[in-house]
């Protein structure tokens, strides 16, 4: 049986007014782009969105991931895109683009990726998530509340396929190394890595043995380091993820349940600040007050023969108003602390931001004390 691929491949090539939202024209080149694709047969559908200043693509096809058709077509929609955001003048035209061709895959090269490669479902039901101004640490604690917390999806109490729990891919985004664990029989040990977002992040989940293909991840979350790729920084790494829902699984209601809690994430201004990750809906993605608050917007989609059903725009809803007025609550009270921390990134986190630049100017001012 084929299976289905969903690719989410986004970057930032330019945006209106600095770094808050994407112009249609780049939708409009993307669009193009991806319909030429499709008619070729190297994709089999397609929606373009924008979260913040992020162009998004979610494309689905039969190739499997890290194809090179479908990576190649993601490159050209964002060169075109580039082309025509330098022709309007906007703010960081290229901004993720940091390599000058296409060498038949896309990861290290700028983009952030999240595929999955599936069976489908009788009903195949799918989230997209995408994040602006922030690291992919920021999925760190929606996911596990998804698939890990009894107290947020209730499914891994009253339905005897959720006991078994699932298997977390944890990646240590610094060394480069990665590391499965299982839920609930690891649970503490999985949480004492993934608490800390700026270097292990959650990768992808996994079922365990039962009703669904091991081998078939449930989740997948991009995990691309602008600031490992350029050498300084570029801009945070505004994560997109891949979330399988209903029929055994979490339900989509108990998906976006994990989001209600607007958390602390690293990012906002000048990717130096912590602040509130708020859910808004598509048209609410526009990053604003201190090139934020932080967002994360959702569109749920049904598959069938990996042709997509939707989407349903998830967080436009009154049900989240009281999380984005919570999320604006806790941005004032991060803001009143200006430069200090915990609003500012400890140390360790700026040595990813252009704070090097300004200390190296003090260093030959330092002198030992007696």
């Amino acid at each position: 049986m084929t299976k289905t691929t969903m690719s989410v491949i986004k970057a930032d090539v330019g945006s209106i007014a600095g770094h808050t939202v994407v112009h249609p024209a780049l939708e409009e080149v993307a669009v193009k782009v991806l319909d030429e694709a499709r008619k070729d047969g190297k994709i089999l559908d397609f929606h373009v969105t924008h979260c913040g200043d992020d162009l998004e693509l979610i494309m689905t096809h039969t190739k499997g991931v890290d194809s090179e058709e479908v990576h190649g077509t993601a490159w050209k929609a964002f060169e075109d895109a580039t082309t025509t955001a330098k022709n309007l003048g906007l703010y960081g035209a290229g901004q993720d683009i940091l390599k000058e061709a296409f060498s038949g895959n896309i990861r290290g090269m700028g983009p952030g990726i999240a595929e999955i490669e599936f069976t489908e479902r009788k009903g195949e039901c799918i989230e997209v998530f995408m994040m602006d101004k922030t690291e992919p640490g920021a999925f760190n604690l929606p996911v596990f509340k998804i698939f890990a917390d009894p107290f947020n999806t209730a499914g891994l109490v009253v339905d005897p396929k959720g006991h078994a729990g699932y298997i977390f891919e944890v990646w240590d985004i610094f060394e480069h190394k990665r590391v499965k664990m299982s839920c609930p029989e690891e649970m503490y040990s999985l949480l004492a890595l993934i608490g800390a977002k700026s270097r292990y992040v959650i990768k992808r989940v996994f079922p365990k043995e039962g009703h669904m293909p091991v081998d078939e991840p449930l989740a997948a979350v991009s995990t691309e380091k602008l600031a490992f790729i350029a050498g300084e920084y570029v801009g945070k790494d505004d994560p997109a993820a891949i979330i399988r829902s209903q029929s055994g699984l979490p339900a989509t209601g108990e998906v976006l349940e994990a989001f209600s809690f607007p958390h602390l994430v690293s990012g906002w201004m000048r990717g130096s600040h912590n602040g509130p990750l708020m859910p808004v809906g598509i048209e609410d993605a526009i990053c604003t007050r201190f090139d934020g608050p932080p967002r994360v917007a959702g569109l749920g989609f049904n598959i069938k023969d990996a042709k997509l059903v939707g989407p349903v725009d998830l967080f436009c809803d009154p049900a989240f108003d009281l999380a984005r007025q919570k999320a604006l609550e806790i941005a004032d009270y991060m803001r009143r602390h200006g430069p200090f921390e915990p609003h500012r990134l400890p140390l360790s986190d700026m040595e990813y931001t252009t704070l090097p630049k300004v200390l190296k100017k003090l260093e030959d001012r330092f002198e030992d004390i007696g």
